[in-house]
């Protein structure tokens, strides 16, 4: 069976023939069985008939319509128009955010801050695990976010493991509903503008369910034309199961592949999807928490140890290494702080110190989030999570960074190593005083090309996103160019659309 065409997004036109079983609002288009609402005689549509139709005898090969491809289609083509789509343009952000987890939230942040100031008046929804607590976290960050776990949940309640099985549930309830629990969240699905997989390291083996976001994605891509993007992700170690799309047999690797614009933080990924190697998208937001917390001020040292994704072997020699570095630098007066990027999970570190470490100073998440790591150019850092090596080395400080997890953090540590970072990477066994961190002259390059490596992930942004507010675009500059630039589309406004397609 060949896949279906590709369907424009709302706002835009295309062939008009069947293309999908449904599309919100319930009007079904296969086999005509029931045509969409038409405009009334006075070429007006109300609102709570949100989908018109028109068309016009214009070639669908005419390259002013969006994305029909270089197929020939007999006909007359279709304007397809959501109204809601077409006043209200709406992007869809996919994140691990919400947890919550420092690195995570760092990123979403960082997106949030830019399209606040590029799209402020766009809807912008933010899909992920857990919406409750995401929505506090962020509800200052955009004046029109919205937050939902709808593809999050289509995944993880695939009741697999079995990332196959998983992409083909989603596509399924993607593309044919029936899911009463959260139909009216997939709906939504067809009504934005673009998908966007913020950065991480959450597609891969570690977290097989996670396939169903890149195929969900990929769905609803191919049935309205949404772009499709993802910036800064890790994707190893590489998922293992033939993780089939239905219809077509795409691994996820190979649905990237079809994504409008891809970025990636490591070179193991760039080499699996053939791509030069990009940047975190922590460096987004770095700048702005770099500021705030050089401001906050911290201890001498400063410790995180994480509890998950290891043994518990390797949790007593990560500990029993850090105390012993605690132990040397409290006896030469210096003051130490521990601090917490998961809550409860990296509380188990400070508990198994907390003979050596002060309550008072330990900081939780909230007082980090509310008001910054406590960071100091000359500081030492003990840690195993990998943004709090990122930020602490933007700062300037040195420090060891700790594998727990071959082919996952080590590649992590290491892709911050090989951008100057200076700190010193050992394994969990290998965590002791004989092995401190000493100062590096490579850790200053990290801190002074801060600026540069945020200014050019900025510019991946404002490709992706350009400013549609002329007092920013004034006080940003234009968009720059990339070498991956998003497909161009038909102006989205109802009137200007129509004009355009009468031309």
């Amino acid at each position: 069976m060949s896949p279906s065409p590709r369907l424009p997004s709302c706002g835009s036109y295309g062939p008009s023939q069947p293309l999908c079983d449904r599309i919100p609002g319930g009007y079904v288009r296969k086999g005509g069985a029931q045509s969409l609402p038409q405009l009334d005689p006075n070429g007006k549509a109300e609102l709570m008939n949100p989908y018109i139709m028109l068309t016009t005898t214009r070639s669908a090969t005419d390259k002013r319509c969006h994305d029909v491809g270089t197929r020939a289609v007999s006909g007359p083509v279709t304007f397809r128009g959501c109204l809601r789509c077409i006043f209200m343009p709406s992007v869809y952000l996919i994140s691990p955010a919400g947890h919550p987890n420092y690195g995570d939230e760092l990123i979403a942040a960082g997106w949030l801050r830019h399209l606040s100031q590029t799209h402020p008046e766009h809807d912008v929804w933010l899909d992920c695990p857990n919406p409750g607590l995401a929505s506090v976290l962020f509800s200052a960050l955009h004046p029109r976010l919205r937050v939902t776990n709808t593809l999050w949940r289509a995944s993880w309640e695939a009741g697999s493991d079995d990332p196959a099985v998983v992409t083909n549930r989603v596509l399924d309830v993607v593309r044919n509903f029936g899911t009463p629990a959260y139909d009216l969240g997939l709906e939504r699905l067809y009504e934005v503008e673009s998908f966007h997989l913020l950065g991480g390291g959450y597609i891969n083996r570690l977290w097989p369910k996670n396939a169903g976001l890149v195929a969900g994605a990929a769905a609803v891509g191919s049935l309205t034309g949404a772009r499709l993007y993802a910036t800064g992700l890790s994707v190893v170690p590489l998922l293992q199961a033939p993780t089939a799309m239905q219809d077509s047999g795409s691994s996820v690797i190979e649905l990237l592949r079809g994504f409008d614009h891809v970025s990636v933080r490591d070179e193991p990924s760039a080499a699996l999807l053939g791509l030069e190697l990009g940047l975190d998208d922590a460096f987004l937001a770095a700048e702005y928490e770099l500021r705030k917390g050089l401001e906050r001020g911290g201890a001498d040292m400063v410790v995180c140890l994480q509890s998950d994704l290891q043994s518990e072997e390797q949790r007593r020699q990560v500990a029993a290494g850090a105390r012993e570095l605690i132990s040397d630098a409290l006896a030469q007066g210096k003051t130490v702080q521990y601090i917490e990027a998961i809550p409860g999970v990296d509380r188990a570190g400070f508990d198994a110190l907390r003979d050596l470490i002060r309550v008072e100073d330990f900081i939780p998440f909230a007082s980090i989030w509310r008001e910054g790591l406590p960071l100091r150019a000359d500081q030492t850092w003990l840690t195993t999570r990998f943004h709090l090596h990122f930020m602490a080395a933007a700062a300037g400080a040195t420090g060891k960074a700790i594998n727990i997890r071959d082919g996952y953090y080590d590649i992590k540590h290491r892709s911050l190593i090989e951008l100057g970072t200076g700190w010193s990477h050992v394994d969990a066994a290998r965590t002791t005083s004989d092995t401190a961190p000493a100062p590096d002259a490579n850790a200053l390059s990290f801190s002074s090309m801060l600026n540069a490596r945020s200014t050019q992930k900025s510019c991946e942004a404002f490709n992706l996103y350009p400013c549609q507010n002329d007092a920013v675009a004034h006080t940003q500059g234009p968009p720059p160019v990339s070498r991956q630039k998003p497909s161009a589309r038909p102006p989205r406004g109802l009137l200007t659309a129509l004009s355009h397609m009468f031309r």
